[in-house]
């Protein structure tokens, strides 16, 4: 059985997201225990239970434990099938963080998966929004085999949530080896400006406009598309993603949200200067998809590489839990400005 210690490195939530992913994969049991203790509200939020239940009935799991607030959760994979799957979070915790615990599944279901996710936050705090997912995330992994495409039905925000997001993913059975080595000639930036029922105070155009001012001071002509959303009644909101696409392939995001008192222009503005943070650095991953990826290049036959310009906590924690649970070897080496993340072959 795989024993994971919670408390270790960020003791945040993706330790169990990791962690269910890859004992999925294995199919061995799992104990993971200190969930999140060192947070304000430690255990199993909303989020987290209904990603550690989704993931069990794409693997027709055993559980125990989980339950709201658990800090320990046994669970007994089977095989991974995939099929027609229905999540419901019911707060508005978000739904990307779910999408990044069963995503590795996907990969090595026995068939194709079609998750309908309800009742979550789709452009929440702490968390990557979910034009990021659909346009810098599956953009790479499609790279490395694994296709899945998601559509937005309802974008929700906090506090009351309300999205609602269907994933149809296809398994490949073998992850290809990743090789993002040199950052090429950037070709172009392109993005989205979501506002829902905020159109009359043009808060998609003013995000857009905002960024689009911030990334042409810094010498980047942008190209972004404004939306303006009316698929949730219940919660209005916003959120604005950005990405970069160079010659060798490589694709940068930077994003932000809409808060309560948070100028539009502040929200472009915000987005746009975590833009230039990368594209001024010329990695080949940002710093995000950088933790995002390792669970992917750790399953992945052979040697992958990748630059970063940070190693970040969770990047940092990732690693750690992966070469755990999957007795391989990353290394990690400054290379000028950038560190460059290697899955070493064995």
């Amino acid at each position: 059985m795989l024993e994971v210690d919670g408390n270790q490195k960020s003791g945040s939530g993706t330790i169990l997201r990791l962690s269910i992913a890859l004992a999925s994969v294995l199919g061995e049991p799992l104990h993971i225990y200190n969930i999140r203790r060192k947070r304000s509200q430690p255990g199993l939020r909303p989020q987290h239970l209904e990603a550690v239940l989704t993931a069990a009935k794409m693997c027709n799991a055993e559980t125990e434990g989980a339950t709201l607030n658990s800090q320990e959760v046994w669970f007994k994979p089977g095989e991974i099938n995939g099929g027609i799957i229905r999540a419901e979070i019911g707060t508005a915790g978000s739904i990307p963080m779910l999408l990044l615990t069963i995503l590795p599944l996907c990969a090595f279901a026995k068939n194709p998966l079609r998750l309908h996710i309800a009742r979550g936050g789709t452009d929440v705090r702490h968390s990557p929004t979910i034009n990021y997912l659909k346009h810098v995330l599956l953009p790479v992994l499609e790279r490395m085999n694994l296709k899945a495409s998601l559509e937005i039905v309802r974008y929700g925000y906090y506090p009351k949530g309300m999205g609602e997001v269907s994933l149809e993913a296809h398994p490949c059975q073998r992850l290809d080896p990743l090789h993002l080595e040199t950052f090429g000639a950037l070709e172009r930036v392109s993005g989205v400006s979501v506002c829902t029922f905020l159109e009359d105070r043009k808060v998609a155009e003013r995000q857009a406009e905002a960024a689009s001012s911030h990334l042409r001071a810094h010498g980047y002509d942008a190209d972004i598309q404004v939306v303006n959303d009316r698929s949730n009644p219940v919660q209005k909101g916003s959120s604005l993603v950005l990405w970069a696409r160079t010659s060798t392939g490589v694709l940068l995001g930077g994003d932000a949200i809409g808060e309560l008192r948070k100028p539009s222009e502040a929200v472009g503005n915000e987005a746009a200067e975590n833009l230039c943070s990368e594209l001024n650095s010329k990695p080949t991953v940002d710093v995000h998809l950088a933790d995002m990826l390792v669970p992917y290049v750790a399953l992945a036959a052979g040697h992958s590489t990748y630059l970063t310009r940070t190693v970040t906590e969770h990047l940092d924690t990732n690693i750690w839990l992966a070469q755990k649970i999957l007795g391989i070897k990353f290394r990690i080496s400054r290379v000028g400005r950038l560190y460059q993340v290697e899955r070493v072959s064995s």
